[in-house]
């Protein structure tokens, strides 16, 4: 156990009446800092060396301290990772403790039950966290839908909070995650800097569920170098780029998406752009618009409505016929 000073630093001012125990105070003198307000209650059996509001780091400590042991999970692990120049407020702190226990969570603690807990946390972090590629996966397996998720991971990893290997090999342990067979081939998505995901997506999603023409894929684009479309309609002269590599973004992809775009128009053809949104969450509203757009482009067939299409979501998505 460390000395008193050295342990209200680590913790930021944070302490639990257990240590204060384990290092010889006795209970006289806590009730009497409690008097004096040296100390301040922040929930029983927890407290803070002033008054006045907690600060993000404070709260989590005395969330933690409070079912210990524990750290922090999900959400708030990530926030710890980030570092103190983060701002927004949280309206929960994440809390994961062995799934063994059930302890009562203190007001504003939401608590996770894990298994092998201790192979999962950073015990000697200020305060101790589940590392944070398991934060990661555990926030994009319970992601209110799969765009959620993938932005989740793909953030991450733009951030360089880590990497898409270390995450594979993260979920690779995790054999009863949620929507694992997905995160792996969204995590090999981002690792190798392609589309296949939301290749897939488009497929699956737009194109075969609302009768769209069927489409060649990945046609090379120039004789110049190797410039691919991800989705061609060439008797339409219509071509879909899917753009799901915004976190890998540089000049000379950039560079690439310009070429394709200019060699479309000289050749009479048009470039549309979509990206994950469009994909995964607005599949409907997607397909219905490239019907149309294909229509106007000498298609004469006719989009069909999918389970997923809701009566009328066309029209205030802005679809017209």
């Amino acid at each position: 156990m460390l000395p008193l000073d050295a342990l209200y630093r680590r913790q930021d001012g944070v302490v639990a009446r257990a240590q204060l125990v384990e290092l010889g105070v006795p209970a006289t003198e806590i009730r009497r800092l409690i008097r004096r307000e040296k100390l301040v209650v922040v929930s029983p059996g927890v407290y803070v060396d002033h008054t006045g509001e907690l600060t993000w780091n404070q709260a989590a400590w005395a969330a933690v301290l409070a079912v210990w042991p524990a750290a922090l999970c999900h959400q708030s692990a990530i926030r710890a990772a980030d570092g103190p120049g983060r701002r927004g407020v949280e309206p929960l702190l994440h809390v994961a403790i062995d799934r063994s226990r059930s302890p009562a969570p203190p007001p504003g603690v939401r608590l996770h039950r894990l298994a092998v807990l201790d192979e999962k946390v950073l015990w000697n972090l200020s305060p101790p966290r589940v590392r944070v590629e398991h934060a990661l996966l555990d926030v994009a397996a319970e992601s209110h839908d799969e765009l959620e998720a993938i932005s989740v991971l793909a953030d991450a990893v733009q951030a360089r909070r880590t990497t898409a290997e270390r995450l594979i090999a993260t979920l690779d342990d995790r054999r009863r995650l949620a929507r694992r067979d997905f995160l792996r081939d969204v995590l090999a998505d981002v690792a190798a800097g392609t589309c296949s995901v939301l290749e897939h997506g488009y497929l699956t999603r737009v194109e075969r569920p609302h009768g769209l023409p069927s489409a060649q894929r990945q046609v090379r684009a120039s004789s110049r170098g190797p410039i691919f479309r991800d989705v061609a309609y060439p008797q339409l002269a219509t071509y879909v780029e899917l753009d799901g590599r915004t976190f890998h973004d540089n000049a000379r992809s950039r560079d690439a998406d310009l070429e394709r775009d200019l060699d479309a128009a000289v050749g009479g053809g048009i470039d549309v752009r979509l990206g994950w949104g469009q994909v995964f969450r607005r599949a409907c509203s997607t397909a219905h618009k490239l019907g149309l757009l294909l229509n106007r482009r000498g298609w004469d067939g006719s989009t069909i409505a999918c389970p997923d299409c809701a009566a009328g979501s066309m029209r205030y998505a802005g679809v017209t016929g």
